[in-house]
């Protein structure tokens, strides 16, 4: 065992666990096969995600049962509108991720390595049993990336699933297909960070690509994942009202009309501490846009304003759910009906 390996195996919690999706090759190096990053490492050497670790020619995951956030959120900080609204969530995370967002408000856990924070140690089981003891009917992994710490998420969902439990993943969508739809198998809903809709910017601005992205959206479609998109607008990154344009027209052409969409108001953070904050007239910009490219659920965030983040019937206009905050008022029933006109509003109310 190499120098590199023992200083890595330092770093490692009590349990360490073989990593799903993985390739052996030639010479003891190792090709990881979850995200599209595909990386080839080294023994002793750990990929960009900073949590699989190639340890004498197999990868190990060093992001099991050990998050460092724990924490009951509102299902409206997610953002999750049409799935149980006004109801609370378990949410969890461990350290890592695969991209490098400039902006990433998160950075102090996603950019970091599991266990060089204070940490909790949490078995999948004991994750389910604190859910059912604060009566949450749902479970998330947010924060920072899931993607990186597959193998725990997919072991709690399981469980989840086998109790009654919603399951909730908060990700930036960069995964390859096999494992997303394995996932799938156990998962109920995400909201999926579609960063910018430009290619160059993106790998300026995250450091990976749209296209993945994209086609994850596609596979969640599919699977009938409920679905919820967000979308931060950055000044000089994201901001343009063209490619907004070509964002909405893309989800518009290829079945995402209903899909609620959530524009967020970028403040300074990170990397882009010197960008200014977004202009709320900016905000109402791209909401306007994305109505009139057809979709018909468009949400702001970080932005308080009386109607920013209704719910109303797209047929008739009728305020469905009024929300002030994360503080919710809903006329829908757990039938997803419009009381007015009687239009099918799509989500999960029950």
């Amino acid at each position: 065992m190499t120098k590199s390996t023992k200083k890595m195996l330092n770093l490692l919690p009590k349990m360490e666990i073989t990593a799903k999706y993985q390739q052996t090759k030639a010479g003891g190096r190792a090709g990881c096969l979850l995200c599209p990053h595909k990386c080839q490492l080294d023994d002793g050497q750990s990929g960009i995600c900073r949590v699989r670790i190639n340890m004498d020619g197999e990868l190990i995951s060093i992001a099991y049962a050990n998050p460092c956030s724990i924490s009951v959120d509102p299902m409206e900080k997610k953002p999750l509108y049409h799935f149980l609204p006004g109801t609370d969530i378990l949410s969890l995370a461990i350290e890592g991720c695969n991209l490098r967002c400039l902006n990433c408000q998160n950075w102090t856990i996603s950019q970091n390595i599991p266990d060089r924070e204070e940490r909790y140690t949490l078995m999948p089981e004991e994750v389910i049993e604190e859910a059912i003891r604060i009566k949450s009917k749902s479970i998330a992994f947010t924060y920072s990336e899931p993607t990186v710490y597959f193998e725990y998420m997919l072991d709690t969902f399981r469980i989840a699933r086998s109790t009654g439990i919603h399951t909730v993943m908060v990700s930036n969508g960069f995964i390859e297909r096999e494992p997303l739809l394995e996932l799938c198998n156990w998962l109920d809903a995400a909201n999926i960070d579609l960063k910018c809709f430009d290619d160059a910017l993106c790998k300026k601005l995250t450091g990976g690509s749209m296209k993945p992205v994209l086609k994850s959206l596609g596979v969640l479609r599919d699977r009938g994942i409920w679905l919820e998109i967000a979308n931060l607008i950055i000044p000089g990154w994201s901001d343009d009202l063209q490619t907004i344009k070509r964002m909405c027209e893309w989800l518009f052409d290829n079945g995402f009309s209903s899909t609620p969409i959530h524009f967020s108001r970028f403040f300074p953070n990170y990397k882009l501490a010197d960008t200014a904050s977004t202009p709320e007239k900016t905000m109402y910009e791209a909401k306007n846009m994305a109505l009139k490219c057809g979709l018909k659920y468009v949400y702001l965030g970080n932005i308080h304003t009386p109607d920013s983040g209704n719910t109303s019937c797209p047929v008739c206009g009728t305020c469905l759910i009024r929300r002030d905050g994360y503080i919710v008022r809903s006329d829908i029933g757990s039938n997803g009906i419009c009381p007015s006109c009687n239009e099918k509003i799509p989500g999960v109310w029950k």
